[in-house]
């Protein structure tokens, strides 16, 4: 940590204290590794500290869940088991875990990372942008004056390292709608090394119409592009009697959605592979939700899927790329 410009530390949640060289203080794990300049050539000279807010981490209610921008990743991962959503019919979040594993981190970064800080580094292979996206998350923004806004959290991230947030606002908090939740859901996660930073994580939702007819794919492709990059595919003219577009309706929507330029090209992986990657893990998820409920995956490329039913653990990769 080089941060020896830092003149003060102030602990506040209001965005009308923000002032220029100012920089919003969550868990720190990226800001401290990042240093003074971490935004640019002019260096931070304060740390507006949100560790005193007091937010409550998750809140559950009959709409969703709501998870402040300070939830922890330890929190999070603790939710699948919590009473907070005991009987509830979520199975969306069988994502939860997988997400917080693709940090492929130790617990003393869980304990300290927060959802909302891996929101507004805004890298692309984020796994609670992931996650949030996936889920049709809203956030909500709070600005000088007493502004708020709300920004669908796939349009959040608008590339690398680069979000929606305007000078001095604030990521209050992300909610996740309980019809998303309530989605029939797969993950596939791959990286060029064992246990390696994500080269390409997709999700995909089977969202079944009120009405109970075929309803839509809704597939969300991060980490492998600059920023997540949703699909929503009807069921009509797919397979009839599961909401599934067919195979080559899959890859014509993915050549549609995502140019070549929209590829990532870091030291993780070139653009080609991940481009490959995609319309591979693409066509696992579309046929996973295509068979019926309970029934084992056909092929699971990469790691973390299906979740880990407790306790974190390291999953090899199950299959190469």
């Amino acid at each position: 940590m080089d941060m020896n410009t830092i003149e003060a530390v102030v602990r506040t949640a209001d965005p009308a204290d923000w002032q220029p060289g100012d920089a919003w203080l969550a868990g720190g794990t990226v800001l401290f590794s990042y240093g003074s300049f971490a935004f640019g050539q002019e260096p931070l000279r304060r740390l507006l500290d949100l560790g005193a807010t007091g937010w409550p981490a998750i809140t559950v209610s009959g709409s969703g869940i709501d998870l402040a921008a300070t939830c922890t990743i330890a929190e999070l991962y603790a939710l699948p088991d919590s009473g907070s959503v005991a009987g509830l019919d979520w199975p969306a979040l069988q994502l939860v875990r997988p997400c917080c594993d693709s940090f492929v981190a130790s617990f003393k970064i869980w304990n300290m990372s927060t959802v909302g800080g891996n929101l507004c580094t805004s890298l692309p292979a984020g796994p609670m942008i992931s996650l949030c996206a996936a889920l049709d998350g809203v956030a909500t923004l709070l600005g000088p004056g007493g502004a708020s806004r709300t920004v669908p959290v796939a349009e959040f991230v608008t590339g690398d390292a680069r979000n929606a947030l305007a000078p001095g606002e604030l990521l209050r908090s992300i909610h996740l709608p309980a019809r998303a939740l309530a989605s029939r859901v797969a993950f596939r996660r791959l990286s060029l090394s064992n246990l390696g930073r994500s080269g390409a994580l997709l999700i995909g939702r089977h969202e079944r119409a009120e009405d109970g007819a075929d309803g839509t794919l809704v597939l969300t492709v991060t980490a492998a592009t600059k920023r997540p990059v949703q699909l929503r595919l009807a069921g009509t003219g797919g397979i009839s009697g599961t909401g599934m577009p067919t195979a080559a309706d899959l890859a014509a929507a993915l050549d549609a959605a995502i140019p070549d330029g929209l590829y990532h090209d870091d030291i993780h992986g070139l653009p080609a592979w991940r481009k490959d990657m995609t319309y591979r893990l693409a066509e696992e998820i579309r046929a996973e939700l295509a068979a019926p409920a309970d029934t084992p995956p056909a092929r699971v490329s990469g790691d973390f899927w299906p979740p880990a039913p407790a306790a974190p653990q390291a999953s090899p990769q199950q299959e190469g790329a």
